[in-house]
């Protein structure tokens, strides 16, 4: 889950809800110049953090706080396995996608870990056959991938509150065509990314937000009780041309 301190204590996105924003930027794309399977590609991009289960998972840090995705580095890769093995149940392009962005995420541990090398290996492989089954070229999935991931990082700056103030540009990711693109939030907080790779010249996203008011939990336990009664807000973020 994703992790943000308020004056009051914590606010709390959950990682599906984070993956339905990045769908939703997706889905906002400029259809003359989109990715192969468009559809296809936003249900993978909509689904790719289906394994998180916070409500099933420990997410307590060891000082009692909430655990923000990025200081939970344990792997569980029979459960990767399982969620590669589901991602089969929308169709082998999401299996493909999904596969691709887990070996991505875990190409740095392979030579250090041998359990990760023989999970990316194996994940390598299928994305072969899958690409061969499908009649895809890897540059094509490479594309889409990359869609994938523009997308996928869009919505954790957004998630993460990291547009920088005074209108200055961040950079997102280099796009699935080769471009570099930006974005800038301006002082009325409407949000542009330049250059303007969407369809509409206006269009409004959202994520929903958990409220915790308690700075400290006793144990997991307690932290996931709180998680199902605490109250939700709306964030939206308005793009412009």
């Amino acid at each position: 889950m994703i992790v943000n301190p308020t004056k009051t204590g914590w606010e709390i996105i959950y990682h599906r809800a984070h993956a339905l924003l990045a769908a939703q930027i997706g889905g906002q794309w400029r259809r003359k110049d989109a990715p192969p399977r468009l559809y296809e590609t936003i249900a993978a991009i909509s689904h790719h953090d289906d394994l998180e289960k916070e409500w099933e998972e420990h997410c307590l840090s060891e000082a009692g706080a909430p655990l923000d995705f990025t200081f939970d580095d344990k792997a569980d890769y029979n459960a990767l396995r399982k969620h590669m093995e589901n991602a089969l149940y929308r169709g082998r392009w999401v299996a493909l996608l999904n596969s691709m962005h887990q070996t991505r995420l875990n190409a740095a541990m392979v030579s250090e870990n041998p359990e990760a090398k023989a999970f990316v290996d194996e994940q390598i492989k299928l994305q072969e056959v899958w690409r061969k089954e499908l009649g895809i070229s890897k540059d094509d999935a490479d594309s889409a991938y990359a869609f994938m991931q523009w997308c996928d990082r869009l919505s954790l700056i957004l998630c993460m509150h990291e547009l920088p103030a005074d209108e200055r540009a961040l950079e997102i990711s280099i796009g699935h065509d080769g471009e570099r693109y930006d974005i800038m939030q301006f002082e009325d907080e409407l949000v542009t990314v330049k250059p303007w790779c969407f369809e509409n010249e206006r269009f409004t996203v959202n994520v929903e937000a958990s409220e915790l008011s308690e700075l400290k939990f006793d144990d997991n336990a307690s932290l996931i009780a709180a998680l199902k009664v605490a109250p939700r807000k709306l964030l939206e973020w308005t793009f412009v041309k």
